[in-house]
């Protein structure tokens, strides 16, 4: 019997469907190379849903009880996740989960769930990105330095953080995951993003500066010790750098958006802003998929359109008209 990265499943499953989706995380895992996060999501979506199943079919579900699933039961599943507070991304995900399962059974035990194949995914809204202006990404470091509590070192190292963080269009876990070997004064930088896949960010020189002039201040570490160390000289905690940005953005005056993460939305908004390629930006961001970095043109579409209502006459007057009108 494989080992099993969610050895709870046999609670409820029989053992051919226990023993068929522990290989299947496991190929997610080591085959695949999957993140964690990724093969934990899948494995609870997995679970939930199969425990859904062994109450709705009256036992715990064999493979062959899958295979004769009908229409009717799948959607009975997701009705029940809905009336259980789980949102429309949740339950994509979850659907997305199953539907790879169903692929990996199809493909090595040569068993197909046709209904699931059938079942429409929920329509998922997702929200803009939410950037930044230039002005306030520019500031943010120099308010780092004014606004540093504790050693003396830490401004330094928030500023050459956040630098980092626009100038590169990390994430906050990419860039805290750097160690001091890794930064050698080099114009690129060997990122490993999400599902352990490996990109080049190219370093500018603003950047390259503020590197450089905290590790002048930084304290004396191996090359394997973290580029950026909390108090204690771990790695800085993710939660530590977002409450620092918390205390900046309400120095700044700045709105709840103001999230490391959103200097990376800032960072592509940017470069799309001044003429950069897509497919360019894509390959920056790592993204698996150009559909994702396309959500950055619609923000400048979005401005695009707010400054025509703004400025066409013909807008103007429809305003004016509305206003005169209104009781």
């Amino acid at each position: 019997m494989p080992r099993s990265p969610t050895p709870d499943l046999a609670f409820f499953l029989a053992a051919d469907t226990h023993d068929a989706l522990c290989a299947w995380l496991l190929e997610l895992q080591d085959s695949r190379r999957a993140s964690a996060h990724t093969v934990a999501a899948y494995g609870s979506d997995a679970r939930a849903c199969l425990a859904f199943l062994a109450g709705h079919l009256g036992a715990p579900p064999n493979l062959a009880d899958l295979a004769a699933t009908s229409l009717a039961d799948w959607r009975s599943y997701l009705a029940h996740a809905t009336t259980g507070g789980l949102g429309a991304a949740s339950r994509a995900r979850a659907l997305a989960a199953l539907r790879s399962f169903a692929r990996w059974l199809e493909r090595e035990r040569g068993l197909a769930l046709p209904a699931l194949a059938l079942l429409r995914p929920p329509r998922v809204s997702r929200p803009l990105p939410r950037p930044l202006s230039e002005s306030d990404a520019l500031a943010l470091p120099d308010m780092a330095m004014d606004e540093a509590q504790g050693a003396p070192w830490q401004g330094a190292r928030d500023a050459a953080l956040l630098i980092l963080l626009y100038g590169a269009g990390l994430r906050l876990g990419e860039a805290l995951a750097l160690n001091r070997g890794d930064w050698r004064d080099q114009e690129t930088l060997r990122i490993h993003g999400k599902g352990n896949k490996t990109r080049m960010a190219p370093v500018l020189p603003a950047v390259r500066e503020a590197l450089s002039r905290w590790i002048k201040v930084a304290p004396p570490a191996g090359s394997e010790a973290p580029l950026f160390p909390g108090i204690r000289g771990k790695r800085l905690n993710p939660a530590v750098a977002q409450r620092q940005m918390r205390r900046l953005r309400v120095a700044m005056g700045l709105s709840e958006n103001a999230t490391p993460h959103a200097l990376r939305h800032s960072f592509a908004t940017h470069l799309l802003t001044h003429g950069a390629d897509l497919r360019a930006v894509q390959d920056l961001l790592g993204h698996a998929s150009l559909s994702t970095t396309q959500r950055y043109t619609a923000i400048e579409d979005a401005r695009l359109m707010q400054s025509f209502q703004k400025a066409h006459p013909r807008a103007q007057a429809r305003a004016t008209l509305a206003k005169t009108e209104a009781p």
